[in-house]
């Protein structure tokens, strides 16, 4: 089995994931969750960048920007949330993020329960790869 990508980071963040969900128990809106994680995890001597903005082309063209809520040691996109369960729409958003990016690894947590329920997402790109050759 392959190593884990980003296993001590994840595993801090969701360290300070359950605490912040100890502290202020489950269900409250997700931007308090957010700025209890950018605390704690500030507290614990980690950098998090706050709603970065990368910006996204269609072609050359520049239609917008996309602004993940925090990245953590400019390693991991992190993504609180408060839902019944975690859904396809969800992992979508976070593998776009992912893809543009250009980092790896992206944590969804969930603050809806009493017990802390995450997903990591890891982008993985496609190689675009040589037609066979019939002829060899």
């Amino acid at each position: 089995m392959g190593k884990i990508l980003c296993e001590e980071l994840s595993g801090a963040i969701i360290g300070a994931a359950m605490d912040v969900l100890n502290e202020l128990k489950p269900g409250l809106d997700e931007k308090l969750y957010e700025r209890a994680m950018v605390i704690e995890l500030q507290r614990r001597g980690h950098e998090v960048d706050i709603q970065h903005s990368f910006p996204v082309f269609y072609g050359d063209q520049l239609i917008g920007n996309l602004i993940p809520d925090l990245i953590v040691d400019n390693t991991i996109i992190v993504d609180p949330k408060v839902v019944s369960a975690f859904n396809d729409t969800h992992i979508a958003q976070m593998v776009g993020y992912l893809a543009i990016s250009g980092l790896e690894l992206a944590l969804l947590l969930n603050f809806s329960s009493a017990r802390l329920q995450w997903k990591r997402v890891v982008y993985q790109p496609r190689v675009k790869s040589l037609p066979p050759d019939f002829h060899a």
